[in-house]
């Protein structure tokens, strides 16, 4: 069977480009100005105001535990150690009584109307299960067609995939999507050969080649999922509002299925709500983007978000690796609205499974916050788009603080235990130096900073209470405080493993480690008992150390430590069981609404997902021995990016081929660029599976 060279349906549409031209950090375009809601300079003000009052009252409070004097080095660190984190603890608080203040977007929204624009929905993937992918992306185009609206609408498969047989999955289920969609939703797929700028570099090559052809662009994570009923309210919301350049849900952590999963999921669900309507309340209409599940006028990101590459080595220097921060700073800078919507709802994502794949998530998310430094000091951006950068910032450097703070705490502590205090010093007195310590107004000034730090958690916990709509979707009031009573004890314990990874990390980033470009682990897996010291031998023996410590120098300061002791000794423990199933019945409390009535989208995706699996199953030597999977892998018109110049890996490549004796031989022995050579080369593609030997039967490697 002859293979076709020209498929008739092309993977792209035809090129509408559009400029993006790159951003000058030292200089600001002249924009006009944006009028906030009154509510949101009463948000400011109770959010940072009272984080302010709070930091001085806290501080005050401490030199009075110190006798209004601190006559030691050790002390002066442990007070200002105290001030940053006790501060730290006042802002999330004092967010969360902001959101008292959320402002309410006047909206015109219908079922059934068209949107005035054109929107793409971007799926962006590196490396990702396409079965997954497809499958969510199936379902949303599905549920558009259902509303009426399906028309209005176009799905952009962006692959940035490296791996050659990740590669052939995804054509596979790119032409199954694009079937089971055909005459309801446009699906077109486009791999780019070399992944310059990583996820921001992806999504701007994609605006220059077609933005013009589109009014907004819905970004997703290949994680992401969204009702189609939102999808459609956020096109209507960018047409109501024509100076809105960005507007980003809530999304809700889903799908997780171990118990580590389930706490973030829970506490997400539970907490997030307060939280998010405060940090809305607070940057109104100058706010913030999370690089996925939100929606983007085109035109406004084209002419606003292309970012220019940082001065200096990596990991500080080089592409912006948190490039959502940044385009909303710069489109903001634009003259644009960004927003918010709080009560948008149908968003989610998945979460890190285990607790090792949330440490390498946040490695990357570490580099890229810290990058922020040479981004913070930008001219012309918005007070709210600084307060974010330092925010996120703060949050990778507070762990290093935190664990610093106890440091200097433990050193007093055994600097007045082993060091004999000198009540008279050299020159005649006739009173001795009493040692000051106020111990009650220090157990006053910790149980403060405790109730600051569950204050938006307890908020959560009533809000959800006091509505008997959420109260009902989470299985009643006795199930939500059983659910967060355990959340609290489990985050408490996993958080000094965390502090710890976020420790490690901030110091790789400043000693010059480049975090890299890896895929994320989206299921769970069981990690072996040898697997979970290896990890985590360094937190057990410093857990251990610090307990022999405490329990013979001052077994009496053991209550207030236990927890952070009990997280690093337990780590191994901790960190294999974050992966296993939340089976027992202890975790059932663990459930979020989605948990108990599944949102429609998601059962359908679920649905969708086993034929998308077996789609999934082609290899790269399956694909030479199929012509039809074969033309389907054509017809997503790869390239390997070699074009215009002598490739090494295609001569090999055919070299290699002409002498294999079936399918499977011929890709084993290929190296992973001449794989990619091979797959990317439709002549060579072409050729390979019209040899004989090829097209013969699937054989294992050495078969005779």
């Amino acid at each position: 069977m002859t293979v076709a060279r020209h498929p008739s349906l092309h993977a792209t549409p035809t090129e509408a480009t559009l400029e993006m031209p790159t951003q000058s950090l030292s200089s600001a375009p002249r924009a006009a100005p944006i009028h906030q809601v009154p509510g949101v300079y009463a948000a400011r003000l109770v959010a940072f105001g009272g984080a302010a009052l709070l930091t001085w009252y806290g501080y005050t409070e401490m030199t009075r535990v110190f006798g209004n004097e601190t006559s030691t080095p050790l002390q002066g660190l442990l007070l200002a150690l105290f001030t940053i984190t006790f501060g730290w603890i006042a802002l999330s608080a004092t967010q969360g009584i902001a959101a008292l203040f959320a402002p309410r977007w006047a909206q015109v929204e219908a079922p059934g109307r068209l949107p005035k624009g054109r929107t793409a929905i971007l799926m962006p993937v590196y490396n990702e299960d396409p079965s997954a992918t497809c499958a969510a992306l199936q379902a949303m185009g599905e549920g558009l067609a259902d509303l009426g609206v399906g028309e209005a609408f176009e799905i952009f498969v962006l692959s940035d995939t490296t791996d050659p047989r990740v590669w052939v999955r995804e054509t596979a289920c790119f032409a199954h999507l694009r079937e089971a969609l055909s005459g309801v939703t446009p699906v077109w797929y486009r791999r780019r050969p070399r992944n310059i700028g990583r996820k921001a570099g992806n999504l701007r090559d994609f605006v220059e080649r077609w933005g013009a052809r589109y009014d907004y662009m819905i970004v997703l994570d290949a994680d992401s999922l969204m009702a189609p009923r939102t999808i459609l309210r956020m096109a209507q919301r960018m047409d109501a509002a024509p100076r809105l350049g960005i507007l980003q849900t809530v999304p809700v952590l889903f799908g997780g299925t171990t118990v580590f999963a389930r706490i973030q999921q829970f506490a997400g669900r539970l907490y997030g709500p307060v939280i998010a309507r405060g940090v809305s309340a607070w940057q109104g209409l100058d706010g913030n983007y999370w690089g996925h599940n939100a929606i983007i006028r085109v035109g406004a990101f084209a002419a606003c978000c292309g970012l220019p590459e940082l001065p200096g080595r990596m990991p500080f220097g080089g592409h912006v690796l948190s490039h959502d921060f940044v385009e909303a700073a710069l489109i903001r800078r634009g003259g644009w609205e960004v927003r918010m919507d709080t009560d948008l709802g149908g968003s989610w994502e998945g979460s890190p499974q285990t607790l090792l794949d949330l440490a390498a998530r946040d490695r990357r998310w570490a580099q890229g916050n810290l990058q922020h430094i040479k981004v913070v000091g930008a001219r012309g951006l918005k007070f709210s788009n600084r307060a974010h950068f330092l925010i996120g910032i703060g949050s990778y450097l507070m762990s290093t603080i935190w664990l610093a703070l106890l440091i200097t705490g433990a050193a007093l502590t055994a600097q007045s235990l082993i060091y004999e205090r000198e009540y008279f010093g050299d020159t005649p007195q006739l009173f001795p130096n009493w040692p000051v310590f106020d111990a009650k107004r220090m157990i006053w000034l910790l149980a403060l900073s405790m109730a600051l730090l569950f204050l938006p958690k307890m908020m959560g916990v009533a809000r959800a209470i006091a509505r008997p709509r959420i109260r009902k979707a989470f299985g009643g009031g006795r199930r939500i405080l059983a659910g967060a009573g355990i959340e609290v004890v489990l985050s408490a314990l996993y958080a000094p493993i965390l502090m710890l990874f976020q420790v490690q990390q901030v110091m790789e980033i400043f000693l010059g480690r480049d975090s890299g470009w890896s895929a994320q682990s989206r299921d769970a897996a069981t990690m072996s008992w040898r697997q979970a010291f290896t990890k985590h031998w360094l937190h057990w023996l410093v857990g251990l150390a610090a307990s022999a410590a405490v329990l013979w120098f001052a077994p009496a300061q053991l209550v207030w430590v236990i927890p952070v002791l009990l997280g690093l000794v337990l780590s191994p423990v901790l960190s294999r069981a974050s992966g296993t199933p939340a089976t027992a019945p202890i975790f059932r409390f663990l459930r979020i609404p989605e948990d108990i009535n599944p949102p429609a989208a998601a059962r359908r995706a679920a649905a969708l997902r086993p034929a998308l699996r077996c789609v999934a199953e082609v290899t790269p030597a399956i694909l030479l021995s199929s012509p039809d999977l074969l033309q389907k892998h054509l017809s997503s018109e790869p390239t390997d990016g070699t074009e215009g110049r002598r490739s090494l890996d295609r001569i090999t490549a055919r070299a290699k081929i002409a002498e294999a004796e079936s399918a499977e031989e011929a890709v084993s022995w290929l190296t992973r660029s001449e794989l990619i050579a091979l797959l990317g080369n439709p002549d060579l593609l072409i050729w390979a599976s019209e040899r004989p030997a090829i097209r013969g039967p699937l054989r294992s490697v050495g078969q005779g």
